[in-house]
């Protein structure tokens, strides 16, 4: 770890956060040294934290072997430069496996996911969340999202039983339910953008006071990302609706055209750009040739601007 909790709430108030994909060689296993080289390459640009077997990097599709690997890798590669943060969740036990590893790689916060599938109570949730977070001395950011979504109460509770609880990243954009989290726990937390290609309702956010967010585009056109969210930052409004409406419009319209599309046209559009890290793991699918092509398409728009 090299990172305190207070410094990594910080590192998580503003700038862009990076999520990359996960390696997998020809036979669907996790490649260390592709995942290196892209590491490598993304660090050379300008985000703030960077999130390692996240959605984005198919947390739900690898083995804790292969995490450890990965958060091993990830820490040796980025080496202090910006704080480290690796995923935990699906069940409380496995959880708190997840965090072990990840503390013992020197990761320097963890991502709490939703638990598997079940529905669940506020307070089970609640539960749920604060059983990892008691399970370790790092920073936790919740994810709220999906089947373990927290309320205010929710979160309020949450914070108010673990002192490490440093960040609530949004996964569900409820502008309403967000905006009075935020007004009621105001600097206990540090908030994050986390609906899937977050940069189609970062102005909203902003508006809100969630100046940073999680960019999936970033792994293929990591310039325009950060070009984008110092544009937005600095409210140069015409760029941020000629960047929205002509790639992440028709790039969020090519993603919802097949659940899962979130995660595998990130990884084809890092292949498409020089830096292939495999095919996603089932149960996602590859884009087709068709899509491919117009995915290719918004690769060359994003050099223009």
């Amino acid at each position: 770890m090299n990172f305190s909790k207070a410094t990594l709430k910080a590192s998580i108030s503003d700038g862009l956060l990076s999520f990359p994909v996960t390696d997998f060689d020809a036979d669907g296993k996790f490649d260390a040294e592709s995942y290196r080289k892209r590491l490598l390459w993304l660090k050379d640009y300008e985000v703030t934290a960077l999130f390692v077997a996240g959605g984005t990097g198919e947390f739900f599709n690898i083995t804790i072997d292969e995490y450890r690997e990965i958060v091993k890798v990830a820490v040796e590669t980025i080496d202090g430069d910006v704080p480290v943060i690796a995923s935990a969740g699906q069940n409380v036990e496995l959880a708190k496996e997840q965090v072990k590893a990840a503390q013992e790689a020197g990761a320097d916060g963890i991502l709490l996911m939703p638990p598997y599938l079940t529905e669940c109570s506020q307070s089970g949730i609640v539960d749920y969340a604060a059983s990892v977070c008691e399970a370790t001395e790092l920073g936790v950011i919740y994810y709220n999202r999906a089947n373990g979504y927290l309320g205010v109460d929710g979160v309020k509770a949450l914070a108010d039983r673990c002192d490490n609880l440093v960040g609530l990243k949004d996964g569900k954009g409820d502008m309403q339910t967000l905006n009075i989290t935020i007004k009621t726990l105001g600097d206990r937390l540090a908030y994050v953008g986390g609906v899937p290609t977050a940069e189609i309702i970062a102005e909203a956010y902003l508006a809100i006071g969630v100046s940073t967010y999680s960019s999936a585009v970033f792994n293929f056109v990591p310039e325009m990302a950060v070009t984008f969210y110092k544009a937005m930052r600095q409210g140069d409004s015409e760029f941020v609706k000629k960047v929205t409406r002509e790639f992440f419009i028709p790039f969020v319209t090519l993603r919802d055209t097949t659940p899962g599309y979130a995660v595998s046209l990130v990884k084809a559009g890092a292949g498409i750009v020089g830096y292939p890290g495999g095919n996603v793991r089932a149960p996602l699918t590859m884009p087709n040739d068709q899509e491919m092509g117009q995915l290719k398409q918004l690769v060359e728009k994003a050099k223009s601007f």
